[in-house]
């Protein structure tokens, strides 16, 4: 597990700031999560008697007690939050658009090595190959998203995965965790491909502020909802899953990652760094997907329970993503003082308008920033997956089928 508490306290020189909406708490071990989950079954005396499946306003888990002789799964049983129907029957399906993306996400699989970097292990050992502002670049962004796909990974399996309600949901969930530790693995072997510094990389959260901050912000809404005594149910939970919905795939995933995305495949367009720039671009695919999913999610919720979507509500989400675009064009400030590539600062800012823009219009909020342009268009057929990519085109190396792996 992660400890960030006191890195990021030490770089920045103040504490993490906790959301005031609620005190702030710690993540769990996982033995007090799977507890509070349900761990074991209980052995019940009577086997005739109708089992209590979920005390009141604790949450279903799908590791509840077996209840012999329960009725069938209706497709109106199922809702995305605060369901009590069985969550290990997958079907019927209620949410289409959960399967669908599930199966959008399998269809989409990849692994790191399929890429060749020789290219770059070239270019990056080359004294004159890349100046310095784009070695820069490259180990900032290999240092952000390191740390940031495990930040979600853990989100995802420690708090969302335990209050969302829904199978075909929960399946979708299991495959972006995947991807997460995909991506992850992906930096890695960027990392040991170019022969950076692990430690370095790695650790860059704890010792670069620009990286820190953005992490910084982002625990805070991770932390409650991964304590065992938190439990969805009431207006104010309900509110806090849907806030820390949006901090994470509108926000962490939809805003905070596209400078990074940007500055890279900005490279691999200038023929520089091609292969962190493809593994980049996939990454991007994967990220797109989660985005459209959480988004989807969200507005589920909205529809399901419209008292949780108060003007109050909207407003402080408006400035929630206002104060989330200042601090990713501090980030863009940072890892490039002076313009390189092309780019310089200020198209960033105005990128991060355009893109707030958009994913307000996305959950249904008022434009933050009207007449905002898209400095970057190449980026949309990227981002908006209009352009499919035959990844088959660029692997080299094969899948090992299931007969041909050694199992000593």
């Amino acid at each position: 597990m992660l400890q960030w508490d006191d890195p990021i306290a030490a770089v920045t020189g103040k504490k993490a700031q906790e959301p005031a909406v609620r005190p702030g708490m710690g993540f769990q071990d996982n033995e007090s999560l799977m507890t509070t989950a349900g761990a074991a079954p209980s052995v019940n005396p009577d086997p005739d008697a109708a089992l209590d499946v979920e005390p009141e306003g604790t949450g279903n888990t799908g590791l509840e007690d077996i209840e012999l002789g329960a009725e069938r799964i209706r497709v109106d049983d199922k809702k995305i939050i605060n369901c009590r129907a069985d969550l290990n029957q997958l079907v019927p399906f209620k949410y289409q658009w959960a399967w669908q993306k599930y199966l959008d996400g399998c269809a989409n699989h990849w692994m790191p090595q399929e890429i060749n970097m020789n290219a770059d292990i070239a270019l990056w050992k080359d004294p004159n190959g890349l100046t310095e502002d784009e070695r820069t670049i490259v180990k900032r962004n290999l240092g952000f998203f390191s740390t940031a796909d495990s930040l979600v990974a853990n989100n995802l399996v420690l708090a969302v995965y335990r209050h969302i309600t829904n199978p075909e949901c929960r399946q979708y969930l299991l495959r972006q965790a995947f991807e997460e530790a995909l991506h992850t693995h992906a930096y890695q072997y960027c990392v040991e491909s170019l022969g950076l510094d692990e430690g370095e990389i790695f650790n860059m959260y704890r010792e670069v502020p620009a990286v820190a901050r953005k992490a910084e912000w982002a625990l805070p809404f991770t932390r409650y909802l991964a304590d065992p005594d938190f439990h969805t149910g009431t207006p104010e939970n309900d509110q806090k899953l849907l806030r820390e919905l949006i901090a994470f795939y509108v926000i962490f995933e939809g805003i905070f990652f596209y400078v990074g995305f940007v500055q890279i495949l900005s490279m691999g367009r200038r023929n520089k760094m091609t292969g962190v720039a493809e593994q980049f671009q996939y990454i991007l695919r994967d990220e797109s997907m989660h985005m459209n999913f959480g988004i989807d999610v969200i507005n589920q919720i909205k529809l399901e329970n419209p008292h949780l979507w108060t003007p109050a509500f909207k407003q402080e989400m408006s400035d929630m993503i206002h104060d989330a675009v200042e601090l990713e064009a501090q980030y863009a400030r940072d890892t490039m003082p002076r313009g390189v590539l092309g780019l310089n600062a200020p198209m960033f800012e105005e990128y991060l308008h355009f893109i707030a823009n958009r994913r307000c219009a996305q959950i249904g909020l008022s434009e933050l920033y009207p007449g905002a342009d898209n400095p970057f268009p190449w980026m949309s057929e990227v981002l908006d997956l209009k352009k499919e990519k035959n990844f088959f085109e660029t692997r080299v190396t094969e899948y090992q089928t299931g007969g041909a792996l050694s199992w000593d």
